[in-house]
């Protein structure tokens, strides 16, 4: 019997904002030659690297709500706490220039141009984010964040399996994504009811997490109402199952997430 891959912690960030229409949800398609999720529409984020775990200068970047409170949500240690916020602040920097940060608690940066350097050395792993947030002068706006949901990879998984907290935001003010990132192949505002209507025709793919959160971001018009939901923050943790050589996944709304495929 094959042994499962051992979980590595993960962060995922719904960027949201108010459109003409309603409200919107920025989304990306991972590139066909990822190792994971390949060619899978998904929100920011990525796996925690050890550097979010130790402050940069010896200093504690960060106004908002202190790692013990996002430890009592995410059911996890202070320390994996705050390097789960770092990952989400960080990555959302790396894959879409938009910056959760400002000088102080009370600002926080209106245009991220220039930080396009610091942006990319960040990505290429020449400078820790912690760093970078030194070097800038910044602080991390955790304030800005809010936990929207828990998602842990199938034991089936033998290669790759994430604990992945997802965090929504609203885009800072001033701020515009970009999809300048070599991880996705194309990234667009899309209302979440337009992108499970294209899931359903077939133009998109999405795993069971995305679609969860699509769904429930669906509901709502407005960021000041999505991002006030009352939301589940238990894990949910899929099975991988066989049935007659076909291959499911199984989770509580698993009937409603297959009856969205084409």
């Amino acid at each position: 019997m094959s042994t499962p891959a051992a979980l590595r912690d993960a962060s995922t960030v719904l960027l949201l904002r108010d459109g003409s229409a309603g409200l919107e949800v920025f989304l990306q398609r991972r590139v066909g030659r990822m190792a994971f999720a390949a060619g899978m529409t998904v929100f920011p984020g990525g796996g925690v690297d050890p550097s979010d775990r130790t402050p940069a200068d010896g200093k504690d970047r960060w106004v908002g709500p202190a790692p013990s409170w996002w430890a009592e949500k995410f059911e996890t240690d202070d320390g994996t706490a705050r390097a789960l916020v770092l990952a989400a602040v960080r990555e959302t920097f790396e894959e879409c220039g938009v910056l959760f940060a400002g000088s102080d608690a009370e600002s926080v940066v209106a245009d991220t141009a220039e930080y396009a350097e610091g942006r990319r050395a960040v990505e290429r792993h020449d400078v820790a984010f912690g760093a970078f947030l030194a070097d800038a002068s910044l602080v991390v706006r955790a304030d800005l964040l809010t936990p929207y949901a828990r998602w842990i990879t199938p034991e089936g998984e033998t290669t790759r399996r994430y604990d992945t907290r997802f965090f929504a935001a609203a885009v800072p003010s001033g701020q515009r994504p970009d999809g300048e990132t070599s991880e996705a192949s194309d990234a667009s505002w899309v209302r979440p009811s337009v992108a499970l209507e294209e899931l359903r025709r077939g133009e998109r793919v999405m795993l069971p997490p995305t679609w969860a959160c699509l769904r429930q971001l669906a509901a709502h018009d407005t960021v000041e109402s999505a991002m006030s939901d009352t939301v589940d923050l238990a894990p949910v943790c899929p099975r991988v199952t066989t049935t007659d050589g076909a291959v499911r996944v199984d989770f509580a709304d698993a009937g409603a997430y297959y009856a969205d495929l084409p």
